[in-house]
């Protein structure tokens, strides 16, 4: 096992093992980094299915001198597996009623937004259907009344969608929007809660696609920026 598998639980491997095709390289040392996948067309997958902040650094690096593409797998469908305490009972699995959605990847993308208009940076959303298995332990965990997440499994893969630049993250937002707008009305383009929009609208402004027009009331107004210009 090397260095970067050590921490990798089931889930990850899973997803990495899905670009790991003909000609493709695992566990690549690429000067002081070490990537997740190196294709056999040079680039780089690099899986995170936790938070991005701390890859900031890694991609910057990256980016400078290679094509790489961040892969996130959002669980679009759940089924919670606890696992008994009692060696002779089997487990309870029952399917999640949250559902996970692309947009989701907004939770992360914020730590690196302005990243996705640098010509060599990609994100894919991977979208799955996974098992969660969680053991009983009330001394560690508070939430969830005592019960504690000890591994995620992939299950299937149910669809892929790639960003190539800021502007794409406004396929997110497919309903009717105005040509201003405030994020109650981008969560409604979205179909999202206003949580979601509210990180969108951070994430096209700090990319320099959105721009502050105005305010409505408390809330800012927002327009593609360059609208003025055009207009």
């Amino acid at each position: 096992m090397s260095i970067g598998t050590l921490n990798e639980g089931p889930l990850h491997q899973a997803i990495k093992s899905l670009y790991c095709g003909a000609g493709a390289r695992a566990e690549v040392a690429v000067g002081s980094y070490v990537a997740d996948v190196r294709g056999a067309d040079d680039v780089i997958y690099e899986i995170q299915t936790a938070g991005f902040g701390s890859l900031k650094s890694k991609l910057a690096t990256l980016v400078d001198e290679h094509r790489v593409v961040l892969v996130h797998p959002v669980a679009v469908v759940r089924y919670i597996v606890k696992l008994s305490a009692e060696p002779d009972q089997p487990p309870t699995r029952r399917r999640s009623p949250k559902r996970g959605a692309v947009a989701h990847v907004l939770d992360e993308l914020v730590s690196i937004p302005a990243l996705l208009n640098h010509p060599n940076f990609e994100l894919e959303v991977v979208l799955i259907e996974i098992e969660e298995l969680r053991a009983f332990d009330p001394k560690k965990v508070r939430r969830r009344n005592g019960w504690r997440v000890v591994q995620r499994r992939l299950h299937e893969v149910l669809g892929t969608e790639r960003f190539s630049c800021a502007r794409d993250l406004l396929r997110m937002a497919p309903g009717a929007l105005p040509a201003e707008f405030t994020t109650r009305e981008l969560a409604g383009a979205m179909a999202q809660p206003r949580w979601l929009a509210q990180k969108l609208a951070y994430c096209l402004r700090a990319a320099g696609e959105i721009e502050i027009c105005g305010k409505q009331g408390n809330a800012l107004c927002y327009r593609l920026a360059g609208a003025s210009r055009a207009g």
